[in-house]
């Protein structure tokens, strides 16, 4: 009875003992304890990701990989594998699990080693949010109180759910959802067992038992969770002794980027870092939806890819910059050495590196770099006349050996015919922007050849002069100020002299061709730089300057100077292609926008963009109670006139049956079809500047409108000529090159797909236009129903009042400037 009394006494005063020791441990440790109520609304460090507006995913931002999950989306064999591993017990204990504690107090007190933890899940959890790993007695008891608190928080789903979400699991993937992308490319639900008993694994020692970096410790450590699954009845002996039997397959996977966008995500990135700060934007989430379609985007990126290819490939071949044995002399390499080093050779874009082997009379053998052989015949090599300077190419090759010795690593790229053919990595810039011109949506966008290259966006950084894009703002100007399309200038040079510097300022047509008086439509059809100048005179300067600010330049690129006549005022290809969309959506002025809508974590909607909105027909104050309605910046009737004219760039004029028709600049804008036959909703133009520095197209209809620019990004490299190539077709592009010939087939074969199947949308005319037949010589009235006149529109009380002559007399007298000569075409 006394030994009783003593036992049950000993017993009392432990326990008393124990809970007086838990009560002051709470108290001492209780004001670093933090306050879980944050598990209620917690989030997750997730990546930000960018999508297309058709939800294809372009990018990720972020310094860990997480896909959130919820616990219903989680297969049950998932969660019995980390169950069985980390704490079978997990739906029976109240945080903490006292035979566990046991257990690793009896390995503690034998062995004098911490080799076993008590931790649970929720103890776990408790650490991965508010703890460190630090193996610490304090930390410890920090954690069991924790843990203590999760559980009258929240349910044990809500727990587990939260601890696979977060769980460390190796190569920047936290959570399951992510590391079911990282290791094997699948979402949870197509994982084998023995991968779910991988990623089980792996919360013990996430980089030690990495299964990409430690492929045997992580064999082990995946049969050890299959064999506590087997033990615990989780799974049969049969299926086990299959699972252990498998190999590891487990190889890292990027984030399943479905459309290569690079340009536009790192404005998407730069935006929501701008709006809410680095770590928030990184870590929160975001679903963010751009404004662009996977397809457009894709012929963006063709398009200028091909364009610039297609300009490097004409100016000559600048040969290998590396060889890896150079004479016949030297021991050619071993494949297993070439394929060692071509593994450091980062391939760009679409070009794909190997190392020349053979050279034959008319082919060459290629080792690639995913080891495959295979022979580029001459139709893929004959192309690579010598490159001397960007004004001279060398003769043409009549053998392999013209152009590549064996040992030369080269670049590779697919033809049309999925033939390979020899490449280069261009050294020109180019950029594309498409866009809505009606609310300012951004369609598409390229800011370069290649992103690997260089990040510089092009799109929207790179402010370049425009050259003769600059006119059909001239001419607005004009138009704004008494001119017509009809009024007659006199197309001849110019010859001012300048006081200051002593010298004649002589703008000069490109080409360098003068057709006396000639109808402001023609002129800008054709480009004529000198009618750019007396059109500028004719308004005025400062006059003009002003009115090129309605369309949303900045004073400072506006140059107050007539060479502001010729293009010299500097803008990105963004900017030029809103101002542009000013003639296209009836004389507003949009603002463009990439983003289109912003969600959470949890697709709960944060923004949503509200462009303003161009419409030429709705009434104003109903626009202004339904959306945001953009600027009238010019009067529709202007607008609609000078998109009008622009038709004649592509379209050109007069009659080829009596010798009298011409082209406009942007003609090879033809190849565009509808049923086989041009579109006749097309207005576009052409510029080039000084030199052949900058090169552009810019052209539209009224849904689509696309800038293109080509050049270097030395500002005052010249793009040159090239000559004809005795080795190619007749359809090849050679001469000085220009906005028709380096920006516009850019332009061409993107719009080709942007506007394929798409029915006509010219520019809707508005009210108080009038069409009347005019001489197309004289500008006047015409009687005549014949080729030499034309319907031409006015607005009301503009139109010409007198009637053309039969017989009609040069209406200037040669003033000494130039001489008046007959009509050409301009290719």
């Amino acid at each position: 009875m006394t030994l009783l009394k003593n036992i049950l006494r000993f017993i009392i005063i432990s326990s008393i003992l124990g809970l007086l020791t838990l009560v002051g441990l709470y108290f001492y440790v209780k004001s670093d304890i933090p306050s879980v109520s944050v598990l209620k609304d917690v989030q997750l460090q997730t990546p930000m990701l960018v999508y297309t507006k058709d939800g294809k995913l372009i990018n990720q931002f972020g310094e860990k990989r997480r896909i959130p999950v919820s616990i219903d989306q989680i297969p049950q064999p998932l969660i019995d594998a980390f169950l069985a591993t980390e704490d079978n017990r997990f739906y029976d204990h109240f945080g903490i699990d006292p035979i566990g504690i046991v257990r690793s107090a009896i390995v503690l007190i034998t062995t004098g080693q911490k080799k076993q933890g008590a931790s649970t899940i929720t103890m776990q959890l408790a650490r991965n949010f508010f703890l460190t790993r630090e193996k610490a007695y304090i930390r410890k008891v920090k954690e069991i109180f924790i843990a203590m608190h999760i559980e009258r928080l929240l349910s044990k789903d809500e727990i587990l759910a939260l601890y696979l979400n977060k769980i460390e699991l190796g190569n920047r993937a936290f959570g399951i959802g992510a590391a079911a992308q990282v290791y094997y490319g699948k979402e949870l639900s197509e994982l084998t067992l023995p991968q779910m008993a991988m990623l089980a694994g792996l919360p013990k020692a996430p980089s030690a038992l990495n299964p990409i970096r430690n492929p045997k410790r992580a064999k082990a450590r995946r049969n050890v969770v299959l064999g506590r699954l087997l033990t615990e009845s989780y799974i049969t002996q049969t299926q086990y002794d299959t699972a252990v039997k498998q190999p590891i397959t487990a190889r890292f996977h990027g984030a399943e980027i479905e459309v290569s966008a690079p340009y536009i995500s790192e404005m998407v990135r730069a935006e929501m870092v701008n709006r809410y700060g680095l770590e928030e934007a990184y870590n929160n989430g975001y679903h963010v939806y751009t404004s662009i379609t996977s397809d457009m985007q894709l012929a963006a990126q063709n398009a200028v890819t091909k364009n610039l290819e297609g300009y490097d490939l004409r100016h000559g071949y600048r040969g290998p910059k590396i060889h890896l044995w150079n004479s016949d002399e030297e021991e050619s390499w071993h494949p297993s050495d070439i394929l060692l080093h071509l593994k450091s050779v980062k391939e760009i874009a679409d070009l794909k590196v190997g190392i020349v082997t053979n050279v034959f009379e008319t082919s060459i053998k290629v080792l690639l770099k995913d080891g495959q052989f295979i022979t580029v015949e001459w139709d893929g090599l004959k192309w690579a006349r010598p490159y001397i300077n960007n004004n001279r190419q060398g003769k043409p090759p009549k053998v392999a050996l013209d152009i590549l010795n064996v040992g030369a690593q080269i670049w590779l790229k697919s033809n049309d015919n999925n033939q390979y053919m020899l490449s280069q990595i261009p050294e020109a810039s180019g950029a594309l922007v498409s866009l809505n011109p009606q609310d300012g949506a951004i369609l598409a966008i390229m800011g370069g050849y290649s992103f690997q290259l260089s990040q510089y966006n092009r799109a929207v950084q790179a402010k370049r002069q425009v050259g003769s894009n600059i006119k059909p703002f001239i001419y607005s100007a004009a138009i704004n100020n008494n001119y017509t399309l009809a009024s007659i200038m006199n197309d001849a040079a110019i010859h001012q002299w300048d006081k200051s510097q002593g010298i004649a300022w002589r703008p000069k047509n490109s080409p360098d061709v003068y057709d006396g008086p000639i109808r402001v439509r023609r002129a800008l059809a054709q480009s004529k730089n000198v009618i750019s100048v007396r059109l500028l005179r004719g308004v005025g300067l400062n006059k003009t300057a002003d009115y090129l600010l309605n369309f949303g330049f900045k004073p400072q690129d506006i140059h107050r100077n007539e060479t502001l006549a010729l293009g010299s005022a500097s803008l990105t290809p963004l900017e030029l292609a809103t101002g542009m969309a000013t003639f296209a959506n009836g004389g507003h002025l949009i603002e463009p926008y990439f983003i289109s809508k912003i969600d959470d974590a949890f697709d709960n909607e944060l923004y949503k963009a509200k462009p303003l909105i161009a419409c030429v027909s709705c009434n104003e104050q109903e626009i202004k109670d339904s959306f945001d309605y953009a600027p009238r910046v010019i009067n529709k009737q202007n607008a609609f006139l000078i998109a009008n004219a622009m038709t004649s760039t592509i379209m050109g004029g007069g009659s080829w049956k009596y010798k009298t028709g011409w082209n406009g600049t942007g003609w090879r804008a033809q190849r565009i079809k509808l049923d086989n036959r041009p579109r006749k909703d097309l207005s576009g133009k052409t510029g080039t500047t000084n030199d052949q520095v900058d090169t552009w197209f810019t052209g539209f209809n009224s849904k689509v409108l696309t800038t293109t620019w080509v050049g270097f990004d030395n500002s005052g490299k010249s793009l040159g000529k090239a000559s004809y190539n005795n080795n190619l077709g007749k359809n090849q592009i050679y001469g000085t090159e220009s906005g028709a010939k380096t920006a516009q087939p850019a332009w061409v074969e993107f719009m080709q797909y942007a506007l394929k199947d798409q029915p006509l949308a010219p520019i809707e005319q508005p009210e108080d236009l009038v069409s009347v037949r005019i001489d197309l010589k004289t500008g006047l009235l015409s009687q005549k129903t014949d080729h030499t006149s034309r319907f031409e529109f006015f607005v009301k009380g503009t139109a010409p009042i007198q009637y053309a002559q039969i017989e009609e007399q040069d209406i200037f007298e040669d003033d000494g400037e130039g001489k008046v000569i007959e009509e050409e075409e301009l290719f």
